[in-house]
Parts: structure tokens; sequence; C-alpha cells
């Protein structure tokens, strides 16, 4: 196997969501490459941080590792840490005013930070400085902002740049996926690609739940009932497959208790999803119109 190669079975795993897969490929994997190895462990410790296991990445990257893991550390230690998130963000507003980065890995990593910080057109420009063809993720990723923009032009253009690059690579089928699903014009298409990675895959809870939500949008509630559970039963906390849930029981006449036990729970368990953040939001803004109503009375 080459050495581009090497890290096949790590990427997809991480990208189709298999995240424990992607940690025990990783831990079994030997390259001797060193910039494949620091790859293999920014994968991996990424993947730790998708099971919201924060401790073991603050704890194995010290402050000797590479520049690559310390920005995985910050996006741990952002993840992990409320009440620093907006220091965080801050000090890197600082470094990248000084520095020029150009490292796609670390770009990849400080880019995701921002996402997560709803500051949207910073990923945007970071990841401007990225060659797409040393890091397709980074094509990706600016596509997935595209489409929380609501450009879909824009994510289309950058879609067509993945295809020409390597229009097999998982992360360009899932990315073409992505923007036939965003758009609402080949939810079929969208479908059958998800389907098509789980047949030669696992049909990972994230991949369920995107089936699921491409039969939502053809109509098809019973199907995506069927996989709706299937994804909650692989990850009763996937916060996506919660929302779709939701939206799925207003269909198809759920009782209200089923459809608030999902909101406590994403709540609870999700508390910096988009879902939880906007229902806050609105919960507030609830109270304060109350609030005035009831002192003018």
């Amino acid at each position: 196997m080459s050495s581009a190669d090497e890290l096949f079975d790590l990427r997809t795993s991480f990208y189709l969501g298999n995240y424990q897969q992607a940690v025990n490929e990783a831990q079994k994997l030997r390259v001797t490459d060193p910039r494949l190895q620091i790859e293999k462990d920014v994968f991996m410790y990424r993947a730790f941080i998708a099971q919201k296991k924060y401790g073991v990445v603050l704890d194995d990257i010290k402050s000797n590792a590479s520049d690559e893991l310390k920005y995985v550390r910050l996006l741990a230690e952002y993840l992990s840490n409320e009440a620093k998130r907006d220091s965080i963000v801050e000090d890197l507003d600082h470094k990248l005013g000084s520095l020029n980065v150009t490292n796609p890995l670390v770009l990849l990593v400080i880019a995701n930070i921002y996402v997560l910080h709803d500051n949207l057109e910073t990923a945007l420009k970071l990841l401007y400085n990225v060659d797409t063809t040393q890091l397709l993720e980074c094509g990706a990723l600016a596509i997935q902002i595209y489409l929380k923009m609501e450009r879909h032009d824009l994510a289309r253009r950058e879609l067509k740049k993945l295809i020409d690059i390597d229009e097999d690579a998982i992360i360009t089928q899932l990315a073409g996926a992505w923007v036939n699903m965003a758009t609402g014009e080949k939810p079929q298409d969208a479908f059958f690609t998800f389907q098509e990675q789980a047949d030669k895959n696992t049909p990972t809870s994230l991949l369920l739940n995107n089936q699921a939500l491409c039969q939502i949008n053809q109509g098809k509630f019973d199907e995506a009932q069927s996989l709706l559970q299937e994804a909650l039963d692989k990850d009763s906390n996937n916060p996506d497959a919660m929302v779709n849930a939701i939206v799925l029981n207003q269909h198809l006449g759920k009782p209200v208790e089923v459809t608030n036990r999902y909101i406590s729970q994403i709540k609870d368990s999700s508390k910096n999803h988009p879902f939880s953040k906007d229902l806050l939001l609105k919960e507030n803004e609830f109270n304060r119109i109350a609030q005035n109503y009831h002192s003018s009375k």
C-alpha cells in the first residue's frame, strides 16, 4: 500500500462517523513517514473529540507536541470549557494576525473552531489559504459553511473543485450528497450516496440520520422513522437525529410527550447544538416578554 493510501481506512471511518473504529485504526497503524504520523494522530484525537472524550486529548497532547496537535488540543479545550471559548477565539485572532499559517491541517482545525464559534467568514478566509489538493477536507468544510450561509451557488462551485481533484474520494461523495440534500434538488441521489457508504462500510448513526433526512425531504415519513430509530439505537445522544425525530413526530402526529423528551435530552447532552442555542434564545425571549406583561398589569 502506498503512503498516500496508508490512512485510507482511518479517514474513511472518521468521515463516516465511525469514530471508535477510527481510533482503533489509528492505534494499530504503524507509519514511518513523520508527516503521516502527525496526520494519523490528528485524525485519532479528532475522533476522540467527536466522542466528547476531551480529557483524553487534553491529557495526551503535551506542550512539546507538533503545531497540528497543539491546535487539536485547543479544539478540545474550546469544546470542554464553555467559559474560556471567547478568550480562546480572541487569542486565535491575535495569533493569526501575526502569523503566516499555511499548514492545511492547522488551518482546518482552526477553521473548525471558528465555525463552532459562529464566525463563518473568518473560517472561510482561513480555508482560502489552503491548497485543496493537499487536503480535500478543507474544501468539504468550505462547502458546509456555504450551505450554512445558504450560498448554494458557492457550495456547488466548491464541490466542482473537489470533483475535479478526486470525484471518487469519500469526502467528495459525501460533500456532493450534502449539496443535493441542502438544495433539495436531488434528495434521492443523496440518499443513495449515504446508502452506498453504509453498505460498503458500516451503517453509522451519522449515515442513517442523513438517509432519514433525505426520506423526510421526500415525504417518506415511515421509512425515515425506521432509519432514525436505528440511528438513535446506535447513538442515543446524536443531536441531529433527535432534531429530525422531533420534526418527524410533528408530521406523524406523535404525542407531545415524546417530542418533549427529545427536547430535554438535546438540551442536556448537546447544549452547544444550534437547536439548543436557538431554543434557549426563544425561551429567554418568551420569559422576558412574559415578565414585561406581568409587570405592566
